[in-house]
């Protein structure tokens, strides 16, 4: 066994060796990266970038490879190509890219529609170093302050506040003196959590080396000698939880991330890095959450690609081969054909395989296989709330808040979405609340005197199914009467903890699963693609859920290839721009980010040098 050990070990070492002598030119530079250019305030230049309409004339020749989606995913494989020196052409349906990192503007009002925060933005972070990478350092973000969420429980006993702060010590030490009598299990949650960070590379890896050789360690045990990540990755949440502590509340801070999926059938592993992705800090976006698209997209614009909008993708062309070779985009009545050697898909692995691939591809074993190893997500509703009134005014905070009206996620979850449409838009058990305007020093400079509040939660898309056929915004006044009763139930609860949103309120929109469905593509109105169960992320899963598809040249980006949220997108976008150029993409970021730490390393040296004479 440890002979077949040091035979693999050395195995590794030699591609590594490989990799460092005959290694392709790197698409990512230090150099690259200047300084940020002034905010972009005015609206028609922005809409040039964001809102450029497809065309056949808008078309780049000599394509290399089509982009179906322009959320984060598909943005960052395809600047990452770009760079690369591959002319790329993104395809958006909505009539603005972006996807859930577009904002949207209604009477003076902005909103962001699935970017709340981001951390691991750290400097010299791998998250800031790859995201200063595609967007050539032009993207500014605030740090917001160390509280940056509060949990509230707000059963029928006390209310209880809990406040989650960041840094590399305080968040640990918040917790231990929140929780006195059990110390000992945060100290083991952290271990646990330093673990899942300093090894969750080693799942990523599983995606990029030949799929055989990835199940031939995990199945030879040599995979669990290396990490107990292989182990965590499958680890129940709630038995984890339950084996640190019997504190409930606890067992909240340990997996308040909700994402549709009760802590019983999600990974200990991604609830821990979920908290770990904000340990350094939690970030937002100065201008918003646009920002991100808009400076892409004009990377992708420098190396002679395209981001063009109102371009929805009915079909992925395959010839007799089985291999991909193109898509139609419905123009009016016309479906206009485009061709690429390389098709990437970054809106969902169930959009792909069972709406945008014939028939007679989808339906085959490997295809199925594939569709078998995931499930379609919960739905979301979102609440949007325009006030006229600064956030001084209205007393409200930067930070996020995540309300729950019981400690026992499991109990809770499972009895909601278990009841009728009628019961539940009374009942709506978990939200989080967020103020997009206080998290931007910009807002008041963009939008003086207003400010916008954005409630989240989870719901059955059954619950709304009824009206899948109608047209958006001519539903009917029975569609129109069911989604207000959810927004009166999350508003009211708001204002428990806002009192001051309510006299101030001049606008509210309510998104539901078929507005998602509609603007931004959610198979069944799901913003975080496919369920995020347990069984998603058990190793042998993670290693056979790769970017390359059955169908030849078909590729897949986004969340359904590493993990949900913005930040789980942009690896998926990384893992597959590594997968489609065969280049390990990431060994690059890591030189620059050492790079960046030894300039850093040199200037406060001589700094001090300086100060000492």
């Amino acid at each position: 066994m440890w002979l077949l050990i040091f035979l693999v070990f050395f195995l590794i070492w030699a591609c590594g060796v490989y990799w460092y002598l005959f290694r392709k030119p790197s698409p990512f530079t230090v150099e690259s990266v200047r300084p940020a250019g002034p905010l972009e305030l005015d609206q028609k230049k922005r809409d040039k970038v964001l809102k450029q309409g497809f065309t056949k004339e808008r078309i780049p020749k000599n394509l290399d490879a089509i982009i179906i989606g322009s959320g984060i995913g598909g943005m960052t494989a395809a600047a990452t190509m770009a760079k690369a020196g591959k002319r790329v052409l993104v395809l958006e349906q909505h009539d603005v890219a972006g996807g859930c990192c577009h904002t949207f503007t209604e009477k003076g009002f902005e909103f962001d529609v699935g970017l709340h925060y981001f951390g691991q933005l750290h400097e010299n972070g791998l998250l800031k170093v790859a995201m200063d990478q595609i967007t050539e350092g032009q993207l500014e973000f605030a740090e917001l302050p160390q509280h940056f969420d509060s949990i509230v429980i707000d059963d029928d006993k006390k209310r209880r506040d809990y406040a989650v702060l960041s840094g590399k010590t305080e968040m640990e030490q918040n917790l231990k003196k929140l929780f006195p009598d059990d110390v000992k299990a945060v100290e083991e949650f952290f271990k646990i959590m330093k673990v899942t960070a300093r090894k969750i590379h080693y799942l990523a890896i599983l995606k990029l080396i030949p799929q055989l050789f990835a199940l031939f360690l995990l199945k030879s045990g040599i995979a669990d000698l290396c990490s107990s990540i292989f182990r965590l990755s499958g680890s129940n949440a709630t038995e984890m939880n339950n084996r640190l502590t019997s504190n409930k509340d606890l067992h909240v801070i340990f997996s308040y991330f909700f994402y549709g999926v009760p802590p019983k059938d999600s990974s200990y592993m991604i609830n821990a890095l979920m908290l770990h992705h904000f340990k350094r800090g939690a970030y937002y976006p100065k201008g918003g959450a646009s920002e991100i698209p808009f400076h892409i997209t004009k990377v992708i614009q420098k190396y002679g690609g395209s981001v063009l909008v109102r371009a929805p993708v009915s079909r992925i062309l395959v010839d007799k081969t089985g291999a991909a070779y193109g898509v139609t985009v419905k123009k009016g009545d016309e479906h206009v054909e485009i061709r690429a050697p390389v098709i990437i898909s970054n809106c969902g692995i169930f959009n792909t395989f069972q709406k945008l691939l014939p028939p007679e591809i989808h339906v085959k074993p490997g295809i199925q296989s594939r569709l078998d190893m995931m499930r379609p997500g919960k739905a979301s509703f979102l609440l949007f709330s325009g006030f006229d009134a600064t956030q001084e005014e209205l007393d409200i905070v930067p930070n996020s808040i995540w309300l729950f009206k019981s400690n026992d996620m499991d109990a809770m979850m499972d009895e909601f979405f278990s009841m009728s449409k009628d019961e539940a838009p009374e009942n709506v058990p978990m939200i989080l609340i967020t103020f997009p305007s206080a998290k931007d020093p910009t807002s008041q400079i963009r939008h003086p005197g207003k400010s916008c509040m954005t409630i989240l939660t989870m719901v059955n898309y059954e619950w709304f199914e009824e009206w899948k056929d109608t047209r958006v915004k001519k539903r009917g006044d029975d569609y129109f009467n069911y989604k207000m009763r959810f927004a009166k139930c999350v508003f009211d609860w708001a204002c428990k903890h806002f009192p001051k949103l309510r006299d101030k309120l001049v606008f509210q929109e309510a998104a539901t699963p078929l507005t998602n469905m509609h603007y931004l593509s959610c198979n069944r109105g799901a913003i975080y693609s496919a369920d995020q169960n347990l069984e998603r992320f058990y190793a042998e899963a993670m290693a056979r859920n790769r970017c390359d598809t059955p169908v030849k040249n078909l590729y897949l980006s986004g969340q359904d290839i590493f993990s949900c949220g913005i930040a789980g997108a942009l690896h998926g976008g990384l893992l597959c721009a590594s997968t489609v150029l065969n280049y390990p993409v990431y060994i690059d970021l890591l030189f620059i980010k050492k790079k960046l730490k030894w300039k850093k390393a040199k200037e406060a040296a001589k700094l001090a040098k300086q100060k000492h004479q």
